[in-house]
């Protein structure tokens, strides 16, 4: 398998703009594989929409590779999206990543377009097929319960031939998902354990239908901090993921050492998993930056 490193945001971390974007030329000049963006539209702490954020720092970088983890496609039309995927990949030269999910049962999203979360997955396989016909610059015609085309073609078709497309989530639906369009498979928060058994699951899935997802295209990821338990940005997201799961033991999604950051890498590659979005933790912009720097010079080269 082929392992690649890339690093993530979650809500935006630094205070200053130009700092984000020493981040991004850090991770360009560092060997990071790519970049990430979580997708949030309604939340009072900082978030970037992904896909405007993926165009930026494609105009931005010439070598890292870049998706979304993951977008939720039933929150977006898929004409306009399957649009905004192909002209970003076109101009970037291939660069782009695409990552979807359904959207959270429980997030503001739904209520603030108006739309209720009955039907979510529905809309998502609909708008998922959709976009994979767009993709291949064909005229579309497509009638489903949510969605309506009649000879839609888009242009220019997106540079890499055929756009990867990898689907996010550990519920049936989602491994059903991944086995019936997606090309890759990204775990949120699961444990080596955990997602070994989801990727099985999937493998059973696709054997099913009669497809196949290359080895070295399923992901998981983990937040780091070089330096202590102690720390405050480690208690602080501590605190926050077991209030996400009080009933879970979140231990695994935080490493603070080069050998715990690697020990964790190899214990998900023992599982089958070989792509990883690393998130920083960091106090500040210069910490943030010096937490990557450190996972570049000290954990990378072992990779």
């Amino acid at each position: 398998m082929s392992i690649g490193i890339g690093l993530g945001v979650a809500r935006f971390p630094f205070e200053k703009v130009d700092q984000f974007w020493e981040w991004v030329q850090l991770c360009e000049s560092g060997g990071v594989d790519s970049l990430w963006q979580t997708d949030r539209l309604v939340s009072k702490q900082p978030y970037l929409e992904c896909m405007s954020t993926m165009a930026a720092i494609a105009g931005a970088t010439q070598r890292i590779k870049f998706g979304m983890n993951v977008a939720s496609v039933g929150l977006r039309d898929p004409l306009l999206l399957a649009k905004q995927c192909a002209s970003i990949d076109f101009l970037s030269k291939g660069r782009l990543l695409p990552a979807f999910g359904i959207g959270g049962a429980i997030s503001g999203e739904w209520k603030a377009i108006g739309q209720t979360t009955k039907g979510r997955g529905k809309r998502a396989d609909e708008a998922l097929d959709i976009m994979k016909g767009l993709w291949q610059g064909k005229p579309v015609t497509y009638q489903g319960e949510y969605y309506d085309y009649t000879d839609v073609i888009i242009s220019p078709t997106p540079h890499q031939e055929a756009l990867p497309l990898w689907i996010g989530g550990s519920s049936p639906a989602a491994i059903a998902r991944t086995a019936r369009v997606g090309t890759g498979w990204q775990a949120g928060f699961e444990s080596p354990k955990k997602t070994g058994a989801v990727k099985k699951k999937i493998e059973i899935a696709l054997k099913a239908v009669g497809r196949s997802i290359d080895d070295d295209h399923y992901g998981a990821g983990f937040q780091f901090h070089f330096g202590s338990n102690d720390d405050p940005c480690y208690q602080r997201e501590m605190m926050r993921m077991t209030k996400f799961a009080p009933d879970r033991d979140m231990s695994h999604t935080i490493a603070i050492d080069a050998c715990q950051i690697i020990e964790r890498i190899n214990q998900f590659i023992d599982e089958g998993i070989s792509k990883f979005i690393l998130q920083p933790l960091g106090d500040n912009d210069g910490d943030l930056l010096a937490q990557t720097d450190k996972l570049i010079s000290e954990v990378l080269p072992h990779c």
